[in-house]
């Protein structure tokens, strides 16, 4: 029953040059609840080039809504589905709800996965926000557990926080990873680390190009935790959580094909600048790793001596918070493109 249903909607449609696009839903039989893991069984496989539609879900459960004050009826029934479809055998050891994975023909441990941004819509018209006395950074300050339903207004691009506050939405998803080495086991999706994951940067919007380790084979690629807008730092441990619809394009480069193309730890790049990441549970740690991979990647791809990336990382770039909540901290290190003039 799982795989016609799979089949039914897993529909590919073949582009001009080749490549093909794929429609891939989020339900019981098509979402990974709570980990990244190598020995996953794909639900889909494509091709390098080709491109996939994610559908994906709220981090938050029918029965945690309805009590936020959202209307049974404005439930998505696929977030229903998943709820009531997935065995508590298949769920964590975290609680994002991803899908996925999804396999690249031949990506082997030591190549990159390039993941180009193409477009992200909002697939519901709310979005909700959380703290607890167990999480978010100031727990002594806000010992008790709230949650808000946040209006989305689609056509304006704002979220109606509270009275006479609007939030600009920029929608991207919070996690974004392929699997783990083999030895990492099943891994909590709640943590970033080497494979990507939970890194709630906001940076990843449409038009942005994410280039992710490959870990193991296939790459086995997952995609949820859908923000509509984030502040750095993700301060109360959850931004306008929602679910989203994802245009990716999937793009494979062998180890050796180049410096540029190249990533030894998850990094970015939007039109206007580069992006390197660094995850750690010390801070200090996350911003030493998210600078040292800047460096790596300008001595490497534009081929700037050692000595003179540590003086550019200095004078032109912005060393900036991701997130404070998440186990391991995140930080990412932002540098303008327009310093290198007529290269």
């Amino acid at each position: 029953m799982a795989v016609t249903w799979k089949l039914a909607l897993l529909l590919a449609v073949s582009s001009a040059a080749g490549a093909k696009q794929y429609d891939l839903p989020a339900t019981p039989a098509t979402v990974a609840w709570g980990h990244y893991e190598a020995g996953a069984t794909p639900v889909l496989t494509v091709r390098s080039g080709d491109t996939v539609v994610v559908h994906t879900l709220i981090t938050n459960s029918p029965k945690g809504l309805e009590a936020a004050g959202l209307p049974a009826e404005q439930v998505e029934p696929s977030l229903r589905a998943v709820f009531d479809g997935v065995p508590a055998s298949a769920r964590g050891p975290g609680g994002h709800i991803l899908t996925g994975p999804i396999a690249i023909e031949g990506a082997q441990p030591g190549d990159t996965l390039e993941v180009r941004i193409l477009k992200i819509d909002l697939a519901i018209p709310y979005a909700y926000n959380a703290f607890g006395p167990t999480t978010g950074f100031l727990t002594d300050d806000f010992p008790y557990r709230r949650v808000k339903i946040v209006p989305l207004d689609r056509r304006r691009m704002v979220g109606r926080l509270a009275p006479g506050v609007e939030v600009p939405l920029h929608p991207f998803f919070g996690s974004m990873g392929v699997a783990p080495p083999a030895a990492f086991g099943r891994y909590d999706s709640t943590a970033p680390s080497i494979h990507g994951g939970n890194m709630d940067n906001r940076l990843l919007v449409a038009g942005t190009t994410l280039f992710l380790p490959v870990h193991a084979p296939g790459g086995l690629l997952e995609v949820g935790d859908g923000h509509a807008a984030q502040g750095n730092g993700e301060v109360d441990i959850t931004a306008l959580e929602t679910s989203l619809t994802g245009t990716l394009q999937l793009i494979l480069h062998k180890q050796g094909e180049g410096p540029a193309t190249e990533a030894a730890y998850p990094r970015a790049e939007t039109p206007d600048a580069y992006v390197a990441m660094g995850y750690d549970e010390d801070l200090s740690n996350a911003a030493r790793k998210a600078v040292r991979n800047m460096i790596a990647f300008l001595v490497a791809a534009r081929g700037m001596t050692r000595d003179d990336a540590y003086m550019l990382v200095s004078t032109a770039g912005d060393v900036e918070v991701t997130e404070l909540v998440d186990r391991n901290k995140g930080v990412h290190v932002v540098l303008p493109k327009h310093v290198f003039v007529g290269r």
